[in-house]
């Protein structure tokens, strides 16, 4: 008898095919799941923006497994997983370089507007009107709040384009060519450009503060690949309507997918829907190590890339 796990968010259709093939697959739809099938599921595979509600995790009396696709845990009760000895995985170090990608991409699109660029021409206005000039990239100095993996990778990217960079963490991790600054608002008051890559969860919550964000200044950019919780999104909203910060661009929100109406319409702003991780490459690499912990737990064996 196959064993029963649960799909929470979809993921590519050659990864849900092993998974057909592999398990018997319940995939959840939001409503109740039955006594019945719910005592039967043994483990779960989920996405990082969507985890595993509490109501959810406490009706499977028989969990034994959550991988998930993704490195975010903050949809996930670690504490009740702990206490029930249910192994949690991420798929961690797989998405790092097209996280790092999209940081420096957006960066770029927000500083050289290059959205507005694409619609003045769209619009035939080339020839017609004049769009005014961008910031340049090069040599902006560079402030990365969160230096774990994803972090160190925008930092090697940024070198590339001779940006100074210094990082605010949890603590000094004595990087080369990046000074610490244990300051969070010293850190965005010396930065022309602040990214953050920090994790999410209540201990992160709103660690871009009002503050924050006006230290960085009316020519400051903020660009967010993290998670939206990180940013105070009120105050950030506020900030770009008054001119006392000067760009964003995000590609994660506090309540997503729903966006402030009011950054909709703002040519200061670059969006993205939570997508920093979304190439093919990348999403199969994932889904084969959400395959590779469920089956090493089924088989008794260590899981690949555990939850601390």
């Amino acid at each position: 008898m196959k064993t029963e796990i649960l799909l929470v968010e979809p993921m590519m259709p050659e990864i849900e095919a092993i998974l057909d093939a592999t398990y018997i697959v319940h995939r959840y739809d939001g409503l109740i799941i039955p006594p019945d099938v719910a005592a039967r599921i043994r483990g779960i595979a989920t996405g990082g923006g969507t985890g595993v509600p509490n109501q959810l995790m406490q009706s499977l009396s028989n969990l034994e497994v959550i991988a998930i696709n993704g490195v975010g845990t903050d949809a996930v009760d670690l504490k009740e997983a702990a206490r029930r000895n249910i192994g949690v995985t991420t798929t961690l170090n797989v998405l790092t370089d097209d996280v790092a990608d999209l940081a420096m991409a957006l960066m770029l699109a927000a500083m050289r507007d290059l959205v507005p660029g694409d619609q003045f021409v769209r619009d035939h206005q080339w020839g017609v009107g004049q769009l005014p000039l961008a910031r340049k990239v090069t040599g902006q100095k560079l402030g990365i709040v969160g230096m774990g993996q994803v972090g160190q990778a925008i930092a090697r990217r940024a070198r590339g384009f001779d940006m100074p960079v210094s990082y605010y963490s949890r603590r000094d991790l004595s990087l080369p060519e990046a000074p610490f600054v244990p300051d969070l608002r010293a850190l965005a008051e010396q930065s022309d450009i602040l990214v953050v890559s920090a994790s999410g969860g209540a201990q992160s919550r709103h660690l871009i503060s009002r503050d924050v964000m006006e230290a960085l200044g009316p020519y400051g950019l903020l660009v967010n690949i993290s998670r939206g919780s990180v940013v105070d999104e009120h105050a950030l909203v506020e900030l770009l309507e008054q001119g006392k910060l000067g760009k964003a661009a995000l590609d994660v929100f506090e309540s997503e997918p729903t966006v402030p109406e009011a950054l909709l319409t703002m040519k200061n702003v670059v969006l993205q829907p939570h997508r920093a991780s979304a190439t093919v490459e990348t999403r199969l690499q994932m889904g084969r190590l959400v395959i590779a912990n469920l089956a090493a737990h089924f088989a008794g064996a260590p899981l690949l890339t555990p939850v601390q």
